[in-house]
């Protein structure tokens, strides 16, 4: 079997790729733009130059992979803008339509958590997209085309719906590299909102853990919410890294608003992840 992880050089990647390399799966194939690899990847994975916006004879470049696991995205962190669904959408879709048309049969894609829209409360799958920023317009839409595709070509898919995590490698101007770089410098205080939203947090090990195993899976699941489902204030979630640290920097509530594109208090159900993830043995091939 040959699996193939385009954007394995990202945040999630690097951690699915490590996560893939502790197992008997077969080939691995590791893309990313640059292509040169990462010494930490391991002798059992092949790292391959790959831009999706130019991506002519992917399938074959790849090793013909047997599985997808499609994690590339650009534009990020700017949520708002328009080139989500202008430049990424239509390359996005491009690239695995003709995966799938070269042979590919089973697809796991990362969706985000802000396909829900601006709801409250506990989000389940069964709920209809509601988007209001350009990037979660774009991957609902990507879902849709990829449903609509699935009608005629058959394969399977594994849409990956991401709450928040956290870790290394992450993007410097997350919560969690912001408040570890204000640790290191020794600062006194660290700026942040009140904290009182409530949100939906993994680590990153997990994450990449559960894509994994969603991507061995032997058959389609659909839209899966890849969360904790255990909802958490952001402000206990600081002072629990804060505790984990030893560090008596002192925290500036307040400082930052609260970001417009996010509800107040929402997590993920996790019953349907639960579920997959317990009958797993018999599901994989």
């Amino acid at each position: 079997m040959t699996i193939a992880v385009v954007g394995a050089s990202g945040f999630i990647g690097r951690h699915v790729i490590a996560a893939l390399s502790k197992q008997d799966t077969g080939e691995i194939v590791a893309t990313s733009r640059g292509g040169a690899g990462d010494a930490a990847w391991g002798p059992n994975v092949r790292a391959v130059a790959l831009d999706v916006h130019d991506a002519d004879g992917a399938y074959e470049r790849l090793g013909r992979p047997d599985t997808l696991v499609h994690l590339a995205w650009g534009g990020l962190p700017n949520y708002l803008s328009r080139h989500h669904f202008e430049v990424e959408l239509p390359a996005h879709y491009r690239f695995i339509e003709a995966m799938t048309a070269a042979g590919t049969a089973r697809v796991l894609v990362t969706g985000t958590c802000y396909e829900y829209g601006m709801r409250n409360g506990e989000l389940t799958e069964d709920l209809l997209p509601a988007p209001e920023n350009a990037y979660a317009l774009a991957k609902t839409t990507l879902l849709g085309q990829l449903e609509i595709l699935r009608q005629e070509r058959r394969f399977d898919l594994t849409w990956a719906r991401l709450f928040y995590m956290w870790g290394e490698g992450q993007g410097a101007n997350s919560l969690y590299p912001l408040l570890m770089a204000a640790i290191e410098r020794l600062d006194k205080r660290f700026a942040m909102s009140l904290g009182e939203q409530l949100r939906d947090y993994l680590p990153i090990g997990d994450v990449a853990d559960i894509l994994v195993r969603l991507a061995q899976l032997k058959r389609g699941a659909g839209v899966v919410n890849v969360c904790s489902g255990d909802p958490i204030a952001v402000r206990r979630l600081v002072e629990g890294w804060l505790a984990e640290r030893g560090t008596d920097i002192a925290l500036d509530l307040g400082h930052y608003p609260y970001p417009s594109h996010e509800p107040l208090a929402f997590w993920g159900s996790r019953r349907k992840l639960d579920a997959l993830l317990a009958g797993e043995v018999d599901k994989k091939t």
